[in-house]
């Protein structure tokens, strides 16, 4: 569904900070890209969003070239993007937040069938519906920043650091909810310093460095690479 091949691309007049990346993703995918600070990750998400300046290189969705189409166009073609640091409206109630996720659409009756759906699916939003979001735990303002993703129905969801700053029993919570999203038919492409966790739950993964592409292959397989293992997961090599 989502295809990049050779993408280089920054900011402004900035210099380029990813190079000749390429990767996909199908549906009903999670896929996760990792990778030192500095390495381009987050610039990736950014770039298949339309915010940032692409130099070379293509981004295809379902074969339509996007690297000319505006953000708000792009999220009309199934694609929506939580960028780290629960950025969400903290003097808004959650269901607030929740309602600002549909902005595209003036239909109440699908605004109310929505949030009826993402109740069902996450009842400790229905409980928490009248907070304002600075009331809420870390875990729960993330469960709110992707669920207002979720209120447009994207086929795919791009995730920047969804576990970032969270306790290790939320951490959990959250990996599980987007194993349940990917169970609802969405594709997720995240980017995650916690790299054990995010492998774990994923189908395939990327790692890059300095900008560009150096190792994929399936989650598992990644996790059990000895040069994914010392550099990202705290595993030293074994001497032969």
């Amino acid at each position: 569904m989502l295809k990049i091949e050779q993408l280089t691309a920054g900011y402004d007049k900035g210099p380029e900070i990813i190079k000749r990346v390429s990767l996909e993703v199908k549906e009903g995918e999670v896929v996760t890209i990792i990778g030192p600070n500095g390495a381009g990750k987050s610039t990736i998400l950014r770039s298949i969003f339309g915010i940032t300046r692409i130099h070379h290189g293509s981004i295809t969705f379902y074969n339509e070239d996007l690297t000319k189409v505006r953000t708000e166009d792009i999220v009309e073609r199934g694609i929506c993007y939580v960028p780290q640091g629960r950025s969400i409206f903290k003097s808004m109630t959650v269901e607030e937040n929740l309602e600002l996720g549909a902005f595209i659409r003036d239909d109440k009756a699908y605004v109310k069938k929505k949030l009826d759906e993402i109740y069902t699916r996450f009842p400790r939003l229905r409980e928490r519906r009248h907070q304002r979001t600075r009331q809420l735990s870390g875990g729960e303002q993330q469960m709110v920043s992707i669920a207002r993703a979720l209120m447009l129905e994207p086929t795919l969801l791009l995730l920047d650091e969804p576990s970032l700053g969270l306790a290790p029993r939320i951490i959990r919570e959250v990996f599980e909810m987007l194993i349940q999203i990917k169970s609802h038919g969405t594709a997720v492409l995240m980017v995650e310093q916690n790299a054990k966790a995010a492998l774990e739950i994923s189908d395939r993964g990327y790692v890059l460095e300095l900008g560009e592409n150096r190792l994929e292959g399936g989650g598992k397989e990644l996790l059990a690479n000895p040069q994914v293992g010392e550099l990202y997961l705290g595993r030293r090599i074994k001497q032969q």
